[in-house]
Formats: structure tokens, sequence, C-alpha cells
């Protein structure tokens, strides 16, 4: 199934860089640039970093300068991130553009990419909640209450994966068929963002 595919290259590249542990380390992908595990390691590689990004910036004690550089960190990961998930989605539609869709064949909600992102995000989720659950410093209720938390990210782990191999079953078979938008992300645009679009006359105070 691709969703037992997809999670354990996701586990892989957590793994991978929880052996250094460091936002800044260089990346290596393992994988061919031809394979669709390529794809998906870069894209839990993004997902993983920004995961800690997250965690550093909430540092009470990090200076506004820092924070400041974080900030774009994670906004140009956001980009990174979104640029994966489409060039996911067009590995399936090149794999699925000679399928006869049936007449009434209906859309998804979510196209297969991301619906993987989200699996991405839970493969984290679960390997920290491991963590935590490991923990030897940590009380028996915050334990306990991990462990609750863990079996529930198992089940969604469980349900999601039906769900994304499903929807590709469905594709294959023209029961479903995919459409998928761009995203039309105007924050980092000059002509459709605002402030780029006058920066130098806000830089100036005018």
């Amino acid at each position: 199934m691709f969703s037992e595919f997809a999670f354990s290259i996701f586990e892989q590249s957590i793994k991978e860089y929880h052996k250094k542990d460091d936002v800044y380390q260089d990346f290596t992908n393992p994988y061919p640039k031809d394979e669709v595990a390529h794809l998906l390691y870069r894209k839990n590689w993004i997902d993983t970093v920004q995961w800690h990004y997250e965690d550093i910036i909430r540092d009470p004690q990090i200076t506004p300068a820092a924070a400041l550089d974080l900030k774009r960190k994670i906004d140009a990961s956001n980009q990174d991130r979104t640029d994966l998930v489409e060039y996911i989605d067009s590995y399936f539609l090149k794999k699925y553009q000679s399928v006869e869709i049936k007449s009434n064949a209906t859309i998804n909600t979510e196209s297969p990419a991301w619906a993987i992102d989200r699996l991405s995000i839970l493969a984290l989720k679960i390997y920290h909640m491991r963590e935590e659950v490991a923990r030897t410093d940590a009380t028996p209720e915050h334990i306990e209450k991990c462990r609750t938390k863990l079996n529930i990210l198992l089940e969604q782990k469980k349900d999601l994966s039906n769900a994304i191999d499903q929807l590709l079953k469905d594709i294959e078979e023209g029961n479903k068929y995919m459409k998928v938008y761009k995203q039309m992300k105007m924050y980092n645009d000059e002509e459709l963002n605002p402030v780029l679009r006058s920066g130098s006359n806000t830089s100036n105070g005018a």
C-alpha cells in the first residue's frame, strides 16, 4: 500500500534528522530524483525541520532578531512544503493520466498529496509522542496522558492510511478523478502583497 511505503520513508527521514537534531544540519536525499521516494523524503525533512523551528521560536528567552530570522525561515519552509505537495500531486497526475474516468466519477475534497502531507505531520507527532512516553524524568501522570494521546495518534494513522489508499484505488479505477489547484499564495508575491509592493515607501517611513 502506498501509505505504508510513504510512512516508512517519513520515519527514515525523521530518524536521520534526529541523529544530529540540528535545524542547520546539511540535507542529503538518499533516493534518486526520478523516484517518488525522493519527493517523500524531502517533504518530510522540510516538515521535520519546521517542527523544530516552531519549538525554537517559542523559547521565551529568544531575542527579537532571532525570532524574526526564524519567522522568515518558517515562511520559506511553508513555501517549500507547498511546492513539494504540488510535485507529489504531479507524480500522481502523470501516473493516472491514462485512466478512463467513469461518467459518475467524483472529485475528492483534497488531493492525494495533501492527504500525504497530513500523514507526514502525523509521523512527526507519533515520533515525538513516543519520546514523551519513554521519558524517565517525567511524572507517571504525564507519561500516562501521553500514552493515551499516542494511542489516539496511532488510530488516526490507521484511518488516514486507509483513506489515502482507498482514494488512490478509486482514482486508479476511475471512480474518482484528480483536479489539482495550485496554491495561489499572495503574501510572497510583490504584485499581490501591498506591503511588498510599496516596500520602499514603508521602509522609509513614508
